[in-house]
């Protein structure tokens, strides 16, 4: 994988910048050019998680990876900049991140500092999917523009390396040898307990108002009916066929959090909390996955499964 990354390496200067965009409605530009100055910070935020990673990895060969994936994160965003740039031809607006983002960003770098490293590698399996499955499908499909198309296919491999290592990432997260490595920690005192506790929760009470500006809302123009956005969750949520996955403290949470918001006896009165402390609309808390299809994912291996949700970017979804 690490030669694999090495020689994945591209530039901005390999696209051909000088072709111009289709027409768009002055009110779809508006819009085309915040999501790319939006999708820009995003992947920021991903390379600050996966710099979070390469310090806690102790494998010399995986700090590489996370090193690799660090590149190409900026080097996304700044592809994300230039495509902002390429789609605002009419210098309609001035464009900033969407204060939602900017309300986020702090929280959530902070909240890196204490959470574990599990915790954090589910936002970026999280984050991964939403924007390789979702959101940068979609608006590829939605804008068929070539230079966005030749972006977005040099991106989505960079993708690939990086959604293929998440799960090998939730796969030691699962394991025994990583739960003999908590157990082998020393015991947080109550005022770091403290810290992380206002640390996460301050990243929670943000999180939903981001997700919405930057994932929800870019969706219900590029693909009205959610049908990615969809696939994605339920990718997420089939990695708790697994037992090791299920068994780990945040998805025994996540798992609460569902139940307490699908339940007719709690829904009325918790669902609420339970969808802001999430992150997500509610509509995402539901089981999005067949009972088959649970099955079949509990019969399947990580590898297999990171194929699979690879695969499903280019498969249309139902």
């Amino acid at each position: 994988m690490l030669e694999r990354c090495q020689k994945g390496q591209w530039r901005l200067d390999d696209i051909d910048w000088s072709r111009p965009p289709r027409a768009l409605e002055p009110r779809v530009e508006r819009e085309v050019v915040q999501y790319f100055t939006d999708m820009a910070q995003i992947e920021r935020l991903a390379g600050a998680l996966f710099a979070e990673q390469r310090r806690r990895a102790t494998d010399p060969v995986l700090r590489e990876i996370f090193t690799t994936f660090v590149v190409d994160e900026e080097r996304h965003a700044r592809a994300a900049e230039k495509l902002a740039a390429h789609f605002d031809t009419r210098k309609l607006a001035s464009y900033a991140p969407s204060p939602s983002l900017v309300a986020f960003r702090p929280k959530f770098l902070g909240a890196l500092r204490y959470v574990s490293a599990e915790v954090a590698n589910a936002y970026i399996v999280g984050g991964e999917l939403l924007l390789d499955i979702a959101l940068l499908r979609s608006i590829d499909d939605f804008l068929k523009d070539e230079t966005c198309h030749d972006v977005m296919a040099l991106i989505n491999r960079d993708e690939s390396r990086h959604v293929a290592i998440d799960y090998f990432m939730v796969d030691y997260y699962a394991s025994p040898a990583w739960a003999r490595e908590v157990a082998k920690a020393p015991r947080k005192s109550p005022a770091e307990i403290a810290r992380a506790t206002y640390a996460f929760v301050g990243m929670l009470l943000t999180a939903k108002p981001f997700i919405r500006d930057v994932f929800v809302l870019p969706m219900t123009r590029v693909d009205p009916e959610r049908r990615r956005m969809r696939e994605a969750f339920k990718r997420m949520q089939l990695l708790s066929a697994k037992p090791g996955v299920a068994a780990r403290p945040f998805s025994r949470f996540l798992h609460t959090m569902k139940l307490l918001y699908a339940s007719p006896l709690t829904h009325g009165t918790v669902g609420r909390v339970a969808e802001r402390l999430v992150g997500v609309p509610g509509e995402y808390l539901r089981d999005l996955y067949t009972k088959e299809e649970f099955a079949r994912a509990e019969r399947l291996s990580m590898d297999q499964l990171a194929d699979e949700a690879l695969e499903s970017k280019y498969t249309p979804v139902a």
